[in-house]
């Protein structure tokens, strides 16, 4: 990663303007990490943050859906200067996961930011929703004012399965490529 980059992103100036940041690559790499980071920036600087898993978020969604709660459980989501949501994309989601993702950003577009991590390229993201449809009108939303960071390398955690001999090299291991460079997914 470009360290001039992540100097840049620790402003927080995109949080300010409400901007979406995507942190794509494959597991390993520091995605998390990273948002918890400057998730912590933005805290120090006067923001108010929340930080949730994506299967959580989508899991209390669909809950307060179920029982007539979905407009508080969105305002709640609604209310923070920046929504980090982590690891989206790491496993299936419910069918009705999409719609309720939508809403949620919808609702957020152009007055708070966003910050998501993914192992999955936007262009996978129609299969993580299982609905291109609203995945394009989610992505339309995110990527309007968006920076796009692409992590790459192999994943800290086999590094040192891999000085001891246990693994051979980084294509012992089945990685998802990730796609696009800063403002281009």
């Amino acid at each position: 990663m470009d360290p001039g980059q992540i100097r840049e992103l620790a402003t927080c100036r995109w949080v300010a303007n409400g901007d979406t940041l995507l942190l794509l690559g494959p597991p390993g790499v520091g995605k998390t990490h990273l948002a918890v980071a400057l998730g912590r920036e933005a805290v120090s600087k006067g923001y108010t943050v929340q930080y949730v898993s994506a299967m959580e978020l989508i899991s209390t969604l669909a809950r307060a859906h179920n029982q007539t709660a979905l407009e508080s459980r969105l305002s709640q989501y609604g209310k923070s200067k920046l929504l980090i949501i982590d690891e989206l994309g790491y496993l299936p989601l419910e069918p009705d996961a999409a719609h309720l993702f939508f809403q949620l950003i919808s609702r957020r577009y152009e007055r708070g930011s966003v910050l998501i991590t993914s192992n999955r390229p936007v262009m996978e993201w129609g299969e993580v929703f299982g609905d291109q449809v609203v995945a394009t009108a989610i992505l339309d939303r995110l990527l309007h004012h968006s920076h796009v960071l692409t992590v790459r390398g192999d994943s800290y955690r086999l590094r040192e399965k891999r000085r001891s001999g246990l693994l051979r090299s980084s294509s012992a291991v089945s990685t998802i490529p990730a796609t696009g460079e800063e403002g281009s997914p």
